[in-house]
């Protein structure tokens, strides 16, 4: 018998529903959860007309990466790329042109992100914009447990922590990993920056694990759902 949620998911992405929990055991210890850090480069912020570029993702189990398996796409959009987001990212319409179909894209990083916890500097942007791209394909949305490094550097560093001003933005990825010494590879490319974000997590990691003076569970660092 099938699930009241299943005859409302198409088959491309009845695997991600059936393997991602609506919520974790927060006792569960980091080491035994698989992590996969994403980053998407976009023709622009607006959820309704952008659309992604290119993407990037990489798996972390027990506090390793999997550089072997590293997954990077270059999408196919047929929207025009804003003067200002090339300027940035430096992906040109020409390159598009050659690119995957996005749902193709989509498909391949929905089974890297089954049963795991996506990560990413300020990945709620990213996440939506995925999103975006599922509903355009008549998807249901996301259920996905995510960590954004940007709030974990608040939580793990003094530097950042909260302070309760009302103006205060969260750190960009440049300034933590300036803070904490971090090299950073390939800026504003989705490859450069997944391997940037996730080399700047394992680090914010071993800080939070020096300060507890223990193993790490999935409740001391901020976990959230879309």
């Amino acid at each position: 018998m099938l699930l009241p949620w299943r005859k409302r998911v198409p088959d491309w992405m009845a695997g991600y529903h059936e393997l991602t929990r609506h919520k974790l055991d927060r006792r569960m210890p980091i080491d035994q959860v698989t992590f996969l850090v994403i980053d998407a480069e976009t023709t622009g912020f607006d959820l309704q007309k952008d659309r992604m570029l290119s993407l990037a993702a990489l798996t972390l189990k027990a506090g390793r990466m999997e550089l072997a398996a590293m997954k990077s796409w270059l999408i196919f959009q047929q929207k025009s790329t804003q003067h200002a987001a090339v300027a940035v990212h430096g992906i040109l319409p020409g390159e598009t042109a050659t690119g995957d179909p996005e749902m193709q894209v989509v498909t391949a990083l929905l089974e890297l992100m089954a049963g795991a916890v996506v990560v990413g500097h300020h990945v709620q942007f990213d996440l939506a914009m995925l999103g975006a791209a599922i509903k355009r394909a008549g998807g249901p949305a996301l259920r996905q447990p995510y960590v954004d490094t940007a709030k974990l550097a608040q939580h793990a560093l003094d530097a950042f922590a909260r302070t309760g001003y009302p103006g205060q933005k969260d750190p960009s990825l440049d300034e933590v990993c300036v803070h904490l010494g971090l090299e950073t590879l390939d800026r504003h490319t989705a490859e450069g920056d997944t391997f940037t974000t996730a080399t700047l997590f394992l680090s914010l990691l071993s800080h939070l694990k020096r300060r507890k003076g223990g193993p790490l569970t999935l409740a001391d660092i901020p976990l959230s759902y879309t």
